[in-house]
């Protein structure tokens, strides 16, 4: 069996009132990230189901426990000479628990509709795009150059125009 470089993780778009909770990623030093606003996840700990995964960061990150969550989708990331990213997108609409804030940067609540104008990466546009349109379970394939400035991506098996 030949050695895979890569990664697992989870994104999790908790849901309030017509809002998702979104991170501003600006406190981590070297974040890939870095001044991107994102949903609310992180990478595997071994053992760890998506679901576990999931629960913990999102506690981690907001001090929320989710109660009501969703699997939406398998989006794979391909940044070319990298490591690829096996990322496992979740929505959420029911939590309990306190809000703290995050070392990873600040957390606020942004309208549905105003997501777009927000500095997203190319590729959550695609993602977010097909959240917000009731899309069934989809399997999304986004592949950076190495500046992770140019993309193709694939949805379901099919090219996409982007």
């Amino acid at each position: 069996m030949r050695p895979m470089n890569a990664a697992l993780s989870t994104l999790c778009y908790v849901e309030r009132d017509g809002k998702y909770l979104m991170l501003h990623r600006t406190k981590k030093e070297g974040d890939v990230n870095a001044g991107k606003w994102i949903g609310v996840g992180g990478h595997f700990e071994p053992n760890e189901s998506p679901e576990e995964c999931l629960l913990r960061e999102v506690h981690e990150e907001t001090g929320y426990t989710l109660t009501s969550w969703r699997m939406r989708g398998l989006v794979t990331f391909v940044i070319e000479g990298g490591t690829t990213e096996y990322m496992h997108l979740f929505t959420a609409d029911g939590f309990t628990g306190s809000f703290h804030e995050t070392d990873e940067g600040e957390l606020a609540w942004i309208s549905k509709g105003e997501l777009f104008t927000l500095n997203l990466w190319e590729g959550d546009r695609i993602f977010l795009r097909l959240l917000a349109e009731g899309a069934p379970f989809f399997l999304l394939k986004l592949c950076y150059d190495r500046e992770g400035t140019r993309m193709t991506a694939m949805l379901n098996g099919r090219q996409m125009e982007v």
